[in-house]
């Protein structure tokens, strides 16, 4: 199943939620109409769970690669409240924002990634076919090349007699790389990195900072408790490092400091996110200001993913140019040079 079969599911059951189908029959309802396999079998191994008495978020929970444990919590916490129809609306419309969001991510990156893909397959014909033409040329001059001219000739040479050895290598550095990835310790320092990146660091901070926003102001709202909300958000954010943070702030909490004092410390919100916190706690409406802050952060985010593309051309054409200029420093120029002495000696 894809996000968008989720995102639909939960549409469905809020809208029967809402028209008082009991859960049992919308969940047959659902599968008797459902024209996708995966689908199906959900729905009707979700049915066989509440058959033999357990809960939803109980029967929910059997699909963690389904559902996050975010949603699992969410559904669990609107079964005790009996806000369980509320819940399936809130989700919906989070999950909408999620999917939207990768999306257009997906399709700034679209063209720079075709250009950086043309790039590599141009290294690669140059490397293999092009210069050892040139090798050749060159040998037959007896005289002595110019250090560019010789760098890139030695680097076409190794890379064709050494060729399956480089891309062992690269498939190796890949898999290790998953695999380090893989691990509690990678995973984080590669997710406080990313949020230093170049261009893309800020997007994925503020739509990190609005998924936590949008996922407390939620959770809250629910009758989650602060540290239990926390907790919850902190594994859902998505990002190791932001999590690790989330959890310093639910510690600073359960010893009894304020929301606020623990955000200022956990230092990744901006003055202003700090200040709207403030005010929240101290009038009560901090689950309204979390869901404005959480819409400041989303706006950015879309204002930024706009301008992804127009921020990574110039970059793309400095690359570009730079393999213009190394490519006539190093073949081209030589060429010149030998042709304008081949016809000063004609003279």
């Amino acid at each position: 199943m894809t996000g968008e079969d989720t995102l639909v599911l939960s549409r469905q059951l809020y809208t029967l939620q809402k028209a008082g189908v009991p859960l049992l029959r919308s969940l047959n309802g659902l599968q008797a109409s459902s024209d996708k396999p995966a689908l199906t079998r959900l729905l009707a191994d979700l049915r066989a769970s509440l058959d033999q008495g357990r809960e939803l978020s109980a029967a929910l929970a059997r699909h963690p690669d389904i559902f996050s444990a975010f949603y699992v919590a969410m559904v669990q916490v609107g079964e005790m409240t009996g806000k369980l129809t509320e819940v399936f609306q809130r989700l919906a419309d989070h999950m909408a924002f999620e999917l939207d969001t990768r999306a257009r991510i997906k399709q700034a990156l679209r063209y720079p990634m075709m250009v950086g893909i043309a790039i590599v397959a141009a290294l690669v014909v140059i490397n293999i076919f092009v210069l050892p033409t040139f090798a050749t040329m060159f040998a037959g001059f007896k005289t002595e090349l110019p250090l560019m001219t010789r760098v890139l000739l030695g680097v076409s040479s190794f890379t064709v007699h050494w060729w399956p050895l480089l891309l062992a290598g690269s498939v190796g550095g890949v898999m290790l790389l998953r695999q380090w990835l893989a691990t509690p310790e990678g995973r984080y320092l590669w997710d406080r990195k990313k949020l230093r990146l170049p261009i893309i660091g800020p997007i994925v901070l503020k739509a990190t900072l609005a998924r936590f926003a949008r996922s407390f102001a939620m959770a809250s709202k629910s009758g989650v408790p602060i540290s239990q909300a926390m907790t919850v958000v902190a594994r859902t954010v998505d990002n190791a490092w932001i999590g690790s943070r989330v959890e310093q702030m639910r510690d600073g909490v359960e010893r009894g400091e304020s929301i606020s004092r623990c955000a200022a410390t956990a230092g990744v919100f901006t003055p202003v996110v700090l200040q709207m916190i403030a005010v929240g706690e101290e009038t009560g409406e901090l689950d309204t200001l979390l869901v404005e802050i959480a819409d400041m952060y989303e706006r950015e985010t879309d204002h930024a993913i706009k301008g992804l593309s127009s921020a990574i051309e110039p970059i793309l054409l400095l690359v570009i140019g730079a393999m213009v200029l190394v490519l006539a420093l190093g073949v081209f120029m030589p060429l010149w040079g030998m042709g304008q002495a081949a016809m000063g000696h004609s003279s």
